[in-house]
């Protein structure tokens, strides 16, 4: 099983991370002024990962794979890692999926 990383920055934002069983990481979150949006960014990722429809995939200017996690009122609540193929950014994905739901919560 995976796991959410939260972590504060410097400029004081909490941001998590969720990692795959390999200490990967498959998806991250944009900052948030408090923990507990923080910890609801979360739970919306539980939400909407198992939903196919919530995943834009996309492509960046320098040839790169990515995708964004989206919530049901359009937000993005995650971003990947940049792939080399839209394999490998398909396999993130599903990694998402298989890993966000019973994923646990820690703190760094």
């Amino acid at each position: 099983m995976g796991k959410f990383v939260i972590k504060k920055r410097t400029n004081g934002d909490f941001q998590f991370n969720l990692k795959a069983d390999n200490g990967q990481v498959i998806l991250s979150s944009q900052g948030y002024s408090s923990k507990a949006a923080c910890e609801n960014g979360i739970d919306s990722v539980k939400t909407n990962a198992p939903d196919n429809n919530k995943f834009d995939k996309l492509n960046s200017s320098n040839g790169k794979f990515y995708f964004n996690l989206k919530a049901a009122n359009s937000q993005i609540i995650g971003t990947s890692e940049m792939y080399e193929s839209h394999a490998a950014r398909d396999n993130g994905i599903e990694s998402v999926k298989k890993n966000a739901l019973g994923a646990s919560v820690v703190e760094e």
